[in-house]
């Protein structure tokens, strides 16, 4: 099933601090705020939304289409894209824009502070859903704000089940807007960060959000994640990582790992069980798209955790 991927596709510099932001943070202090961290580790990533997800899900044999903006600096993008067989039917090049940026620092508590510049991002809106032809499903990643809220509405008029994952774009929208969002949608993934932030702007608890959905989503890092489906919460164990070395799009592996599962009709919990293993085999491995990630690989993890054959 084809799946549309509406997020960001982004190139992150990412750096290690290697201590704890905690130690050199005064929080009596916080109004005056002035910070410098020294790093001593800096590489340049492939990353956005759209890409990490595009990127997890094509390598376990979904068909991921990428609908995002890049700009003059984008071309590299897309040629690995089309060299990893993504379909790039809705990839759009904003002239006179970069590629977005995200410049990371990580803690040694996998802490993180980002400074992240649109660019072409911000042109998101001028991709329409109904240019893209055989979608079976889709998503709707962090990505411009115009952009989010039209192809929420027309995943909606064209009536093709969608994940609303608002992520680090919930600032951008008031309560009664993503009310608005999540009232649209089929489904709704958040981490448990963002889930208690999703409860303070609509101000509703994350119960009578699930009721409005076929699905909620919530993970929660090292401790899991919990499906709240047909009234009832599920809760999916976490895989053990080989290692953990970078938290970065371990979140849109899990959620490539949800989008294989529902394309292909899998219960929550076989599909919440694929979505932790993703997250685990990406946290292994520095940036959000350098881990080894194939149909054996993830079927030697399931089964590892679960005891069972995923596929």
């Amino acid at each position: 099933m084809r799946t549309l991927i509406c997020g960001s596709v982004a190139y992150d510099t990412i750096m290690v601090f290697p201590d704890q932001f905690a130690r050199h943070i005064l929080p009596e202090q916080a109004q005056v705020l002035s910070v410098s961290f020294t790093v001593g580790e800096m590489r340049r990533e492939w990353g956005g939304c759209s890409g990490n997800i595009a990127y997890n899900l094509k390598h376990i044999g979904g068909e991921p289409v990428v609908m995002a903006t890049i700009g003059d600096d984008g071309d590299d993008y897309r040629e690995r894209l089309e060299a990893f067989g993504i379909a790039i039917d809705a990839l759009r090049h904003v002239p006179g824009s970069y590629t977005a940026q995200a410049f990371i620092i990580n803690d040694l508590d996998d802490n993180q502070i980002t400074a992240f510049h649109p660019g072409a991002m911000a042109f998101s809106h001028q991709n329409r859903i109904g240019d893209v032809r055989d979608i079976g499903l889709g998503i709707v990643a962090p990505d411009g704000r115009e952009g989010m809220w039209s192809h929420v509405e027309q995943f909606a008029q064209a009536g093709i089940p969608f994940v609303f994952d608002p992520g680090q774009a919930m600032p951008l929208f008031s309560g009664p807007e993503l009310l608005t969002m999540i009232g649209h949608a089929d489904y709704v993934a958040v981490n448990d960060y963002e889930g208690r932030l999703l409860e303070e702007r609509t101000g509703i608890p994350l119960p009578g959000i699930a009721e409005m959905v076929k699905a909620l989503i919530v993970t929660l890092g090292s401790e899991g994640s919990v499906i709240h489906a047909d009234g009832a919460t599920i809760a999916i164990p976490a895989a053990k990582p080989m290692a953990i070395l970078d938290p970065t799009g371990c979140g849109d592996a899990y959620r490539a790992g949800l989008l294989y599962g529902m394309a292909h009709g899998w219960d929550w919990e076989r599909t919440g069980g694929l979505a932790s293993v993703m997250g685990a085999l990406k946290i292994a491995s520095r940036g959000g798209q350098n881990h080894a990630v194939n149909r054996e690989i993830v079927g030697a993890l399931y089964r590892a955790t679960f005891g069972a054959e995923p596929w």
